[in-house]
């Protein structure tokens, strides 16, 4: 979602110039995502102890916390455009609740979709596991209130959320809901198999906060916010693992990779790192040139979605746990080199049509010689 949804549609040419560096940034995550998955399903079980897998997946964990803040992020955009359209507080609610609903059905169809793939090898429940886009899409539900303040509030109410959210994490894991349905306790006791609430959401509520800051600025203000947001993620990272390595905890059972607000934060100082340097790329080094990393941004639910049927279902069932770390690598590069092609036929190439969109003009083209004629 997931990664996941395409970036916010701007009103003004201008603006997707200047924002092009959250395409861009999406599309690391992408290659992130690429490379970790195909890793975590080729790497031989024998190797994974070893350091190319654990770095693989260290800096794979990254991937759905970029996810999710660019889903704030949207959100926050989402939310100020409406307003700025003169629509009140509970039509701003409802435009976010669709969109909501939105991410659960994909969320539901890609589960019913690989579920459908993998017949007979895969358990009915998988079509109810909570995914990113589920996390997504009840994290959007849970935010839509944050319609009542205006995009200057949200800046602080954005970053509290995200910050309780993160706080009750381990609280909601101590207390561990054993009464309810396994289907509904995934979405909000902390499980590493599963995207639940807490602690994911807590990167929405943060992009909400950042996707705000972004909405009130002048755009010859972005340098200075880049230059914060840098600062403030170097300080994030070494504050978080200050208090992280103390020798006492707030919560009795806190598990530092599970639910751990530490984490949390840390991984939001990345994020804070990766987006200054995503709009210093795009506008200083690569401006205004056609990009891999950004082709991939903009597709990225459609890559997110084929790449894990082809890396998880049972296309290369043969090759599953038979890799060492340099077939990984080789096997990573020809899928990340297919999802870009994949993403360039659909979206076109250097603002060509796509494979799509020229069908569908063509089909256009048709109707109306018919109706001519």
């Amino acid at each position: 979602m997931l990664p996941l949804e395409p970036g916010p549609p701007p009103v003004q040419k201008k603006n997707s110039s200047r924002l092009a560096f959250l395409d861009w940034a999406r599309g690391a995550a992408a290659l992130v995502m690429l490379q970790g998955h195909v890793t975590h399903a080729f790497m031989r079980d024998d190797l994974r102890p070893e350091a190319p897998y654990v770095f693989s997946q260290f800096i794979g964990g990254l991937t759905p916390a970029i996810f999710l803040f660019l889903t704030g992020i949207t959100l926050a955009f989402m939310m100020d455009s409406r307003q700025k359209a003169g629509l009140g507080a509970t039509q701003v609610i409802r435009h976010a609740i669709k969109r909501a609903g939105y991410l659960m059905f994909l969320a539901i169809a890609f589960r019913v979709q690989m579920w459908l793939f993998a017949f007979g090898f895969s358990p009915w429940e998988t079509m109810f596991k909570v995914d990113i886009l589920n996390c997504m899409a009840v994290s959007v539900v849970l935010l839509a209130p944050m319609a009542i303040f205006d995009t200057r509030d949200r800046i602080r109410f954005g970053f509290i959320s995200g910050l309780l959210i993160a706080g009750v994490a381990p609280v909601m894991s101590l207390i561990g809901f054993s009464g309810l349905h396994p289907f509904l306790r995934h979405y909000i006791v902390p499980n590493p198999e599963f995207f639940s609430i807490f602690p994911w959401g807590a990167y929405v509520a943060f992009g909400l906060s950042a996707g705000s800051i972004l909405r009130v600025a002048r755009e010859h203000d972005y340098l200075k916010i880049m230059q914060w947001s840098a600062m403030a993620g170097l300080v994030l990272i070494v504050s978080a693992r200050y208090f992280a390595n103390l020798p006492y905890s707030l919560y009795p059972n806190e598990d530092f990779w599970l639910h751990s607000p530490a984490l949390v934060l840390i991984k939001l100082g990345c994020l804070y790192l990766l987006v200054p340097f995503a709009f210093l790329w795009t506008r200083y080094v690569n401006p205004d040139r056609w990009s891999f990393v950004r082709q991939l941004g903009t597709t990225s639910l459609l890559v997110y979605w084929v790449h894990t049927e082809l890396v998880y279902g049972a296309w290369f069932f043969y090759w599953k746990n038979s890799f060492t770390a340099m077939q990984c690598f080789w096997m990573a590069l020809a899928v990340i080199v297919a999802m870009i092609l994949l993403s360039v036929a659909r979206t076109g190439w250097k603002g060509r049509p796509g494979f799509p969109e020229r069908i569908r003009e063509r089909w256009r083209e048709t109707r109306t010689a018919t109706a001519a004629s």
